[in-house]
């Protein structure tokens, strides 16, 4: 009987080792598999991870590029817009001095008509523009504003002598510097003097 319990207890061991072997086994897949899963999860979460940045950032530019976009229609408009409106004092200035009063009153209507698009230009410009360059559109603005109440008063006055137009002149003269100050910063804004010089 000695014999038949040693068999049962070699059998028994072998089975429980069979068992626990395949338990064993079982037991480290599931392990592996699980590992594997999380392995492929924290891939998959660094994944959306990289292309939510990727698109965030591509979005940034894009939104960049829209509003340098728009700051660029916007600084054409206002510079096209400042210097039509200047030219139409100028050319009223000249009739003025010439003392043809048709002419004046054609450069009058025509400034008139000047004054009202840069109005709309420089208020769509406050909404845009960076404080910088706001700064030097709101002087250029202010001194083609003088310029204008001056030639109104002219205007109104008759026939302006060489004292007030030789005024007149000066005035024009700051509105240049004024317009020049204002397209240089516009143009560093936009960074055209760096682009052409790269």
């Amino acid at each position: 009987m000695g014999q038949t319990w040693g068999a049962l207890a070699v059998a028994v061991v072998g089975v429980i080792g069979t068992l626990g072997a395949a338990l064993l086994t079982q037991n480290r897949a599931d392990r592996l598999k699980r590992h594997e899963l999380e392995a492929l999860a924290r891939q998959q979460r660094e994944e959306r991870a990289h292309a939510e940045r990727v698109r965030q950032q591509e979005a940034r530019l894009v939104a960049r590029r829209e509003m340098i976009d728009l700051r660029r229609a916007c600084y054409i408009s206002l510079n096209t817009t400042a210097r039509q409106y200047q030219t139409a004092q100028i050319n009223l200035m000249h009739a003025l001095r010439a003392r043809d009063e048709a002419e004046a009153c054609t450069c009058v209507e025509q400034l008139e008509e000047r004054r009202l698009v840069l109005r709309d230009s420089y208020a769509e410009a406050q909404m845009i523009l960076p404080r910088a360059v706001l700064e030097d559109a709101r002087a250029a603005n202010q001194q083609l504003n003088n310029t204008y109440g001056l030639l109104k008063r002219m205007v109104a006055g008759g026939h302006p002598n060489a004292g007030e137009l030789d005024a007149l002149h000066i005035e024009t003269e700051m509105s240049w510097a004024l317009l020049s100050d204002l397209r240089a910063a516009m143009r560093h804004d936009l960074g055209v003097d760096e682009a052409s010089e790269q």
